[in-house]
């Protein structure tokens, strides 16, 4: 795992996204727990310069970006000088467009995205695509995330396997990491535990997902990132929740 970094995604301090000066502040207390690397998504509005040097400032690489498939689609040009300016070559979405979620809708959007991103992958950047749990209804025999892999182009289409959500349907976490060898760079690490007879989030390594197969899985698919995220922090501060995550995780030996 030596060449897998481990990045904050800002999603889980997006109420301390709000302003600038609540940027800047976030993004240091980011560093300060231990993180040297976001994921962008859930900030306010700002300029792409200034929140760059925001996180310059803080000490923080960009890993990865969430940004809407309706600007990879209509605005590419504007998507590359983006990413250009945050010196980040992973753009991803943070899920499937609500007028493809069907049997149909996931073919169509599998060729249609791989068509898309092409101009991404010509200009030096990839897309991964970040999943939820509602992907994993089947529609015959495949499930929609299967049928989302196995009709786009794997040069083009990558992955943003997210450990809850896979749990969440009722699917490995380990096993699809697994399955997208070479396609996963992405990961996004999230803990699932029970309180109540509830499904709820928690931070990596409180809940029950089996770690290790999933650190064995990246290893063997090349992940590149882990990105902690977790949606929701019900008992605590989220930069806490972030701490206690990165905590666990360098237990573990990752570094």
């Amino acid at each position: 795992m030596a060449k897998t970094m481990i990045a904050a995604q800002l999603y889980t301090v997006r109420d301390f996204m709000k302003t600038p000066e609540d940027m800047a502040k976030s993004l240091m207390k980011v560093k300060e727990i231990g993180y040297d690397a976001v994921q962008l998504s859930g900030n306010g509005p700002i300029s792409d310069k200034e929140l760059k040097k925001l996180c310059d400032d803080a000490g923080l690489i960009i890993a990865a970006t969430h940004v809407g498939f309706e600007e990879i689609q209509n605005e590419p040009e504007k998507v590359i000088e983006q990413h250009n300016i945050f010196e980040c070559p992973h753009v991803a979405i943070g899920g499937l467009p609500g007028e493809y979620r069907g049997a149909e809708g996931y073919a169509k959007f599998a060729k249609i995205a791989s068509e898309a991103v092409k101009k991404l992958y010509d200009a030096g950047f990839d897309f991964s695509y970040h999943n939820h749990s509602f992907e994993l209804e089947k529609f015959g025999d495949r499930t929609g995330l299967q049928i989302l892999y196995e009709e786009s182009d794997p040069k083009y289409f990558l992955s943003e396997i997210d450990t809850y959500w896979i749990q969440h349907g009722g699917g490995d976490p380990a096993a699809w990491i697994k399955k997208l060898k070479g396609r996963a760079k992405l990961t996004h690490f999230k803990d699932m535990a029970i309180k109540g007879g509830q499904q709820r989030f928690a931070e990596v390594g409180e809940g029950n997902i089996n770690w290790t197969a999933v650190l064995d899985a990246c290893k063997y698919a090349g992940t590149e990132w882990m990105i902690v995220e977790q949606d929701v922090c019900y008992e605590r501060d989220p930069f806490d929740s972030l701490a206690i995550s990165l905590k666990n995780i360098k237990s573990w030996g990752i570094n």
